[in-house]
């Protein structure tokens, strides 16, 4: 038995009600289903919030993380007065206030494959809003053994992902991706960085996505890849075909249970930047400043991009960006004492991993990046 949509339901929603492929029935199968959202940031909000206000009964919020002035510029659902909150919180105060005839439910918790079954029971979708591979990896595997629809989407820049990933009616993401990129191959929305629009109009689209699955109608992105370009307005569709010898929705699985995505991605289950590498191969910003005073000869060897030097910088610093390293290890001196910077500390410390690889021991990482040392050291510089 569906729900019945009280007075105030029908004028709330009656622009749903006149569309013939919606309407009452339609609208009522809405107030009865549940979508699990993870990730409540840039593609998040959108979703969360078109979600909300077309009726969707029950949703569940997955993140792990507190608002931060940086998220603000993408991630709409939150605002200045939400900084410092729990992201989930933040987003379920928002989406009541939107519409308070919904459920919200809120998990302010890893996503991983200890719990990832429990959360996900209750719901008929997931929405997968993530930002890195393992938790990508880890929503596909248990939409397969679960038998749930994935409404995938991924963002960096200009460009935007969007598809749906049914394993019983089409591919999967491992048919497409069976194995994921060697890591720190593809960088993160973090290192180089996302116009702030493009989050809004692929969560969009994936909320749109899950509306038609809900109801059943139109054409859903199953079997297809949109592609889209904001820099050139283009959306492009690539076909998708079910993977014959895919390890969890082939005929002969190898996975059938979820595994341990850190270890199969080679990166956490974040997006956040690492800022350390541990082992003593760190340095302090104050300790940095420290040794530069005392006169000590340190080689700085920046590896951001040459515009990033127009937000911040430690003068002095010799620039060869990460890309470029690896063909310009000549231009270094492994005699020479070395601190590698960067941002907040990513890039840095892959750069360290690869001198070192190279026979280069007198080396460290800024911990915490050009962001630690305008923090701790020279605030005239701004934190970006």
């Amino acid at each position: 038995m569906l729900p019945e949509l009280s007075h105030e339901e029908i004028l709330r929603y009656s622009r749903h009600l006149l569309i013939p492929e919606v309407g009452l029935e339609g609208q009522r199968k809405l107030k009865a289903a549940s979508v699990l959202m993870i990730g409540t940031g840039g593609l998040g909000s959108p979703a969360a919030l078109y979600l909300a206000a077309a009726g969707v009964g029950r949703i569940g919020l997955v993140d792990f993380d507190v608002v931060d002035s940086s998220n603000l510029q993408r991630q709409v659902i939150h605002g200045v007065s939400s900084i410092g909150k729990l992201k989930v919180e933040s987003a379920r105060s928002r989406m009541l206030d939107l519409n308070p005839d919904i459920q919200v439910d809120v998990y302010n918790e890893p996503f991983t494959s200890s719990n990832a079954y429990q959360i996900a029971a209750p719901y008929d979708l997931i929405l997968d809003g993530t930002d890195n591979f393992p938790t990508r990896y880890l929503t596909n595997d248990l939409c397969v053994l679960t038998g749930k629809p994935n409404v995938f989407g991924s963002i960096f820049r200009f460009d935007g992902q969007v598809s749906v990933f049914d394993a019983k009616r089409g591919p999967c993401y491992r048919c497409i991706f069976p194995e994921p990129p060697p890591p720190g191959l593809v960088p993160s929305c973090a290192e180089g960085g996302v116009l702030g629009i493009l989050p809004g109009t692929i969560g969009t689209l994936q909320a749109t996505e899950a509306i038609k699955l809900l109801l059943d109608i139109g054409d859903p992105l199953i079997g297809r890849l949109l592609l889209y370009n904001a820099l050139d307005m283009t959306f492009e569709f690539v076909k998708l075909r079910k993977n014959p010898n895919c390890k969890v929705c082939g005929p002969n699985p190898e996975v059938t249970e979820l595994i341990d995505y850190e270890a199969f991605c080679g990166v956490p289950m974040h997006d956040h930047d690492m800022g350390s590498v541990g082992g003593g191969w760190d340095i302090s910003a104050t300790e940095l400043a420290a040794r530069l005073k005392e006169g000590n000869h340190l080689r700085l060897l920046d590896v951001r991009e040459p515009h990033e030097l127009q937000i911040s910088h430690i003068p002095g610093a010799t620039l060869i960006p990460l890309g470029q390293l690896a063909a310009r290890l000549s231009e270094l001196d492994s005699a020479e004492e070395m601190v590698i910077l960067c941002k907040s500390g990513t890039r840095s410390v892959r750069a360290l991993e690869l001198l070192v690889s190279a026979g280069f021991r007198k080396v460290k990482n800024l911990q915490g990046g050009v962001n630690a040392w305008a923090q701790e050291v020279d605030p005239s510089q701004p934190v970006y």
